[in-house]
């Protein structure tokens, strides 16, 4: 067991300073509207995949657009994969890089515990749907449940959770932008078939531009909003062309844009305004739609959902999501404590990070993408893991609210009974 003396130990989970609680409670209450909006556009998808309106659906996501001689003629399905997610993933960069500069990640004895528990939240979902699916042909498949969805989470989180402690809402955000980085790894890494080095190579040249213009002009980029839109955009869908025509997926391109813009500790900067612009466009457009063209799978009644729960891959990625997730960020988070000589602040009990854990499980938007992107031999595969994100996704946002609810009303029988004790 861990120290608990008071000098020999160092306390985890404790809360962080008045200004990063502030930014880290604004950002979520930002992040919850856009996980409502997530959550109703994925609903209305999968209501018209099936029902009298699916044709139309269909043709319109599979309706091809763009210059072909510049390898830009895609479907709008994959213009909302590959075009839009590149302003979500941009924010990812923005976050990363905040949380390397001014925020938990900035210090080692602070980041310690976020990181591995990510870590133990992609292991352990990727080994379970590998030893489900090992010698069948979604095996590629196995980084599926390895991701969390932010938005969807910190939606639960807003309806069902609000008594959970700061620090751990900070934990879940750290958690969370962890796991992109390590999903960014993957996505960069084992689904790039092939790389075209020449484009690959060009595109440094408008993200270092572009890196330069933002640090040498950060206050009139601050101060005047539409000189982003006139001249650093412009630079970034450039940059966002070529790392397309690389052959590596271009959301990658938003994380390397996100990452020059310049980060201010304790004040407000760039970063700061970027983050104020661009997440309503990100949270409000560009994710919903992703999961309006991306979650509209046709369930094909009970038959169709038996077919699912027989499928090795669906199965691998709901155990790997509802289950994988929390034991791995759990059991990370516990080792990590455990040969760290540290102790939970009085504050959380493992049962509050337990409910963080299964919050975690719920992967939509980047397990939808990294479905797509692996599972393309077999439309029906394909079919079959985007119905699997779905329902694993909705059953850990359920596990996690009767979680946090059971925790609320705990915590209000427990005051009741304080305030009339004599």
């Amino acid at each position: 067991m861990p120290h608990t003396d008071n000098h020999l130990t160092r306390r985890v989970f404790r809360r962080g300073p008045v200004a990063e609680t502030r930014r880290v409670v604004e950002l979520l209450r930002r992040e919850a509207v856009g996980g409502f909006l997530l959550v109703g556009a994925a609903i209305t998808a999968i209501v018209m995949a099936n029902s009298p309106a699916a044709d139309l659906y269909q043709r319109f996501r599979d309706t091809r657009i763009g210059y072909e001689p510049w390898h830009l003629e895609l479907t709008v399905g994959q213009w909302a994969s590959d075009g839009l997610l590149a302003i979500f993933f941009f924010l990812v960069g923005l976050e990363l890089k905040r949380e390397l500069v001014a925020g938990q990640l900035r210090s080692a004895r602070a980041a310690i515990v976020p990181v591995f528990a990510a870590v133990g939240g992609v292991i352990a979902p990727a080994v379970l749907y590998l030893a489900i699916n090992w010698g069948h042909e979604g095996v590629d498949g196995w980084a599926i449940p390895t991701a969390t969805d932010i938005a969807f989470a910190v939606a639960v989180l807003a309806v069902v959770g609000r008594g959970l402690p700061a620090s751990l809402r900070l934990f879940l955000l750290t958690l969370a932008v962890v796991d992109d980085l390590i999903a960014i790894a993957i996505i960069a890494v084992v689904y790039t078939e092939k790389v075209n080095l020449t484009p690959l190579l060009a595109a440094t040249v408008p993200v270092a531009v572009f890196g330069i213009l933002a640090h040498r002009y950060a206050d009139w980029f601050a101060l005047r909003r539409w000189a982003a839109w006139a001249v650093l955009l412009p630079l970034g869908v450039v940059a966002w062309a070529l790392v397309h025509a690389s052959g590596i997926h271009a959301t990658i391109a938003g994380v390397a844009l996100g990452f020059m813009i310049p980060v201010r500790r304790g004040g407000s900067g760039l970063a700061e305004q970027f983050e104020h612009r661009f997440r309503p466009i990100s949270a409000g457009f560009a994710v919903p739609a992703f999961a309006f063209l991306s979650a509209g799978v046709a369930v094909g009644g009970l038959t169709g959902l038996g077919e699912v729960f027989t499928d090795p891959v669906a199965l691998g990625i709901l155990i790997g999501l509802v289950i994988g997730k929390p034991v791995g960020i759990l059991a990370a988070t516990w080792l990590t404590v455990r040969f760290t000589r540290s102790a939970l602040d009085p504050s959380v009990r493992w049962a509050d990070l337990t409910c963080v854990g299964v919050l975690a499980g719920i992967g939509f938007t980047v397990s939808l993408l990294v479905t797509e992107l692996s599972l393309t031999a077999d439309s029906t595969t394909l079919e079959h893991g985007k119905t699997a994100v779905v329902i694993a996704s909705a059953l850990a946002a359920v596990l996690a609210g009767a979680v946090l609810a059971l925790r609320n009303r705990r915590g209000k029988q427990a005051a009741a009974t304080r305030s009339i004790l004599p």
